[in-house]
């Protein structure tokens, strides 16, 4: 693969990646978010059911944020490989420039994964302490109805 071809895999391919993964995992915590303002829990007898609806698309916030820094990391060791490409091709005559500038570009998907991890790792927790508060609730609710039965 020519080196012009790795570079727009990595600007393109992981980076484009990783924007999308980053975007698909604010859409999902700002659907959540909505979707926990409005959620009625007393219309739920099943606990499991609430929790079943509660918890949908967080394993994916979860999995973007876990898996992020490791498409970052793919991206570096492209990059990384590219570097020594064109170290080996220049031979004598190395220009220090395109050296840079490729391990700018590697050291680029490295902050891109972070960047989307450590976002989706925090949206993740607020979502899953929010079900627990939610489950909370509805257990306390619970308890209320049946008192007030005996």
């Amino acid at each position: 693969m020519p080196i012009e071809e790795m570079k727009v895999v990595i600007d393109y391919g992981i980076i484009g990646l990783l924007m999308l993964l980053g975007f698909v995992t604010i859409f999902f915590g700002i659907e959540r978010i909505l979707y926990y303002r409005s959620i009625d829990i007393s219309k739920y007898s099943s606990r499991t059911a609430l929790e079943l609806d509660l918890s949908r698309n967080l394993s994916t916030v979860a999995t973007i944020g876990s898996n992020a820094p490791y498409v970052g990391l793919l991206g570096t060791v492209i990059a990384i490989i590219l570097t020594f490409y064109v170290m080996g091709d220049a031979g004598n005559n190395i220009d220090t420039g395109a050296i840079m500038k490729n391990l700018a570009l590697a050291l680029k998907a490295t902050a891109a994964g972070l960047a989307v991890a450590i976002p989706a790792t925090v949206i993740y927790n607020i979502l899953s302490d929010q079900v627990d508060v939610l489950l909370a609730k509805w257990d306390i609710h619970r308890e209320d109805i049946t008192s007030q039965n005996k």
